[in-house]
């Protein structure tokens, strides 16, 4: 969502394992944002699950001897965070804590598991509905029934054993270039299926399911909506958008900023498959900015995909009391409060006031659909190889 739009990069290179960035007691930046070239929630390559090579130890950068004890938060590239934020809690904790950005959702989940005879990490922050199953199954995390978990809406909490407890949660859906559709006066889509109309030929960019988070938040969008059997499947659908010149690439940024016309985008395609939020990062981060962002979600029926992320303290955890701590202070009111203009998503906490930016430039869908963690677990590669047979071959 450089969405998470502008500001962690779920777009960054794939298989790259990101630094072990410590927070001293007196912490400067905490997550590096992106520049206002880059609103992200996700993605350049992300690889989904399956590499098999042995995690790499990080390196911690040097920092100055912490006056207590180190939690150490393992998260996927677009995990961002205000340093004031982390700085609160170390003053409650007397600890440092430092994050290790481990790549995105799928790569940085297999380094967990990998390394779960001597844990990375005390704390995972990252896994999402679409890899929840995984994350389960691999047994790498404690049980942790935090108070706060109280707060959280109940259409939140996929985990009941509370091993993975919910944080945040977002929109995955197209965003289209307004100037375009003006100017050339045609018509928006109404429905999926009209993306394959002659009429929108070679204007939609995707992202590859097979490398891109948003992408297969998509692709299970439209699994969800035409289903695998019948007389129209998913197969169908995307087959007809191949045969329209859909263009699909590897990562969200590149699909973003490389290939859609509209915002920030350098490209020609007027439609990209993105994030709720990104019309309202275009606005947030434009200078000056705009009444009205150039960007808007198409938000067609059944077009839109939920995606709820978590934490979760891991098995052998070095400082389990900190860990819980943490998990305590994700789901409060502070950290929650600082989500949205910080990974461009919906803090899972319902009293969590929203900027006004995301009030007035970002739209949430009320038809979004979502599949079940164990459905995701159970068809995820086939429907992965399924597309890439019908799309990319």
């Amino acid at each position: 969502m450089k969405q998470r739009l502008l500001l962690v990069t779920l777009l960054a290179a794939a298989m790259v394992v990101a630094a072990c960035t410590p927070v001293p007691a007196s912490p400067t930046v905490v997550a590096p944002a992106a520049t206002p070239t880059t609103p992200v929630v996700a993605t350049a390559t992300e690889p989904i699950a399956g590499a098999t090579a042995e995690p790499a130890t990080p390196e911690p950068q040097p920092t100055a001897a912490p006056t207590g004890k180190t939690l150490t938060v393992m998260t996927h590239d677009s995990f961002s965070v205000s340093e004031d934020v982390v700085a609160k809690f170390q003053a409650q904790c007397g600890c440092t804590v430092q994050f290790l950005k481990s790549g995105d959702t799928g790569l940085a989940l297999n380094k967990a598991i990998l390394s779960k005879n001597n844990p990375l990490a005390d704390v995972f922050f990252g896994v999402d509905n679409t890899f929840l199953s995984r994350g389960l199954a691999s047994d790498i995390f404690e049980t942790y029934a935090s108070p706060a978990l109280a707060q959280m809406p109940e259409e939140l909490k996929l985990d009941p054993d509370n091993r993975l407890l919910p944080v945040d949660f977002g929109y995955v859906t197209i965003n289209y270039d307004r100037a375009y559709f003006s100017e050339n006066d045609i018509p928006l889509p109404a429905s999926l299926r009209d993306l394959a109309d002659p009429a929108y030929e070679s204007l939609l960019v995707v992202e590859n399911p097979a490398t891109s988070s948003p992408g297969l938040a998509f692709l299970l969008a439209t699994i969800a909506t035409f289903g695998e059997t019948g007389a129209y499947t998913y197969v169908d659908f995307w087959r007809e958008l191949r045969e329209n010149d859909v263009l699909v690439t590897d990562g969200w940024e590149d699909a973003y900023y490389g290939q859609f016309s509209g915002g920030s985008g350098e490209g020609d395609r007027p439609m990209v498959v993105s994030y709720a939020t990104s019309p309202a990062a275009e606005v947030f981060f434009a200078d000056p900015q705009p009444a009205e962002s150039p960007t808007a979600n198409l938000l067609l029926p059944g077009g839109s995909f939920k995606q709820i992320e978590f934490v979760g303290i891991l098995k052998g955890a070095k400082e389990p009391a900190l860990a819980r701590q943490w998990v305590d202070f994700m789901l409060g009111d502070a950290f929650q409060a600082d989500i949205p203009l910080q990974m461009w998503i919906y803090p899972g906490l319902p009293g969590a006031e929203l900027p006004e930016v995301f009030t007035k430039h970002a739209q949430v869908p009320v038809d979004a659909v979502t599949l079940s963690p164990d459905q995701i677990e159970a068809g995820r590669e086939k429907w992965i190889q399924a597309w890439t047979d019908a799309v990319l071959r």
